[in-house]
């Protein structure tokens, strides 16, 4: 809930901006730094990061069609693993471009690295795997792209 206005901001932006394909596909947003992303030391919070890459996973859901996709089938998706590391503070209403790519998959998992930066300097960066679930199970992720791309993309059809 505390990142709503930013979750709003994203799913209207994801309207206006190109679709993006199945599979392996990157998503950027540019985003501010305001108080409530703030800790004690007057930087943003590790968790916050974590939070604003879900802003990221938005993006990517709505604009590749999976999100549509994950509501008809009952899909859920799910974050298995994260690693971040911290180079740089980013402080109270700085400007940051934060950037997920989905980089590979497997059986199971997909793949995916993140990017905080600014103009001058990397301020994060890490990895995560995560999976779509279904009320069976995980869904290989060569089945989610297939579905993404016959129930999303006009080629396809």
């Amino acid at each position: 809930m505390n990142l709503m206005f930013r979750l709003c901001y994203v799913f209207i932006l994801s309207f206006f901006r190109e679709k993006l394909p199945a599979g392996r596909t990157r998503s950027e947003l540019c985003l501010m730094t305001f108080p409530n992303d703030l800790d004690i030391n007057m930087h943003v919070n590790n968790g916050r990061f974590l939070t604003i890459f879900d802003l990221n996973r938005v993006d990517l859901f709505l604009r590749t069609g999976l999100a549509k996709t994950m509501l008809r089938q009952k899909w859920r998706p799910i974050v298995a693993e994260h690693t971040m590391s911290y180079k740089k503070p980013l402080k109270l209403f700085e400007t940051f471009t934060v950037v997920l790519e989905l980089t590979d998959w497997d059986e199971k998992y997909f793949y995916m690295t993140h990017t905080f930066s600014n103009s001058e300097r990397l301020i994060a960066e890490g990895t995560s795997k995560g999976l779509i679930l279904a009320k069976t199970g995980p869904v290989p992720p060569t089945l989610v792209i297939e579905t993404v791309k016959a129930l999303n993309e006009p080629a396809a059809r």
